[in-house]
């Protein structure tokens, strides 16, 4: 022991709490189980691929959230992809007018299963201030899966409902016979 470091009190209150006992078998702490469609979900969830489509002033916020003070790369999710062919994530950030609503609905159906879709905006889900003909609620177009308020909604917001998405994705069952397309 150091002579000019002495301990004022006995030395097991500084011992460690955090101790185990030794493990005796050959493996240890090696071997994970889990079941196929955990581990599916847990590859997917931290994978999103999402494919950018910015209609208005929320694209702005979307773009920000990908650069380094959020830094979405945290959660699996930095690849923005521009094809649908290579995406599982569709983002609609803006409003949807009558016109962009078949555009919006082709490229959904050009998505690989399983696809996901975030509703950015206050105009994207009910078409916000802009309550005229020439607009249509995203979800009279397509299935959406988590909603995000706001006008603009805020780059934290958008990262919360990713991470709202991911636990809906854990929680996905039946996983192998969806990909076995026997469900």
């Amino acid at each position: 022991m150091d002579p000019k470091f002495q301990l004022s009190q006995p030395p097991e209150l500084f011992a460690r709490v955090d101790r185990e006992a030794e493990v005796d078998d050959e493996y240890g702490e090696s071997i994970v189980t889990t079941t196929i469609d955990k581990a599916i979900n847990w590859a997917r969830k931290n994978s999103i691929w999402p494919m950018s489509f910015g209609l208005a002033c929320c694209a702005i916020e979307m773009m920000s959230m990908i650069a380094s003070r959020y830094d979405i790369s945290r959660f699996g999710a930095e690849v923005m992809r521009g094809s649908p062919r290579q995406s599982d994530l569709m983002i609609i950030a803006g409003r949807v007018s009558n016109k962009m609503a078949p555009v919006i609905r082709r490229l959904y159906e050009q998505m690989p299963e399983p696809k996901w879709v975030i509703s950015m905006g206050a105009c994207a889900t009910s078409t916000g201030v802009f309550s005229n003909y020439a607009l249509v609620p995203v979800n009279q177009v397509i299935p959406i899966d988590v909603y995000v308020p706001g006008c603009p909604p805020r780059p934290e917001q958008l990262i919360y409902a990713i991470m709202l998405l991911q636990q809906k994705i854990a929680q996905d069952t039946h996983v192998v016979a969806k990909v076995l397309n026997l469900a």
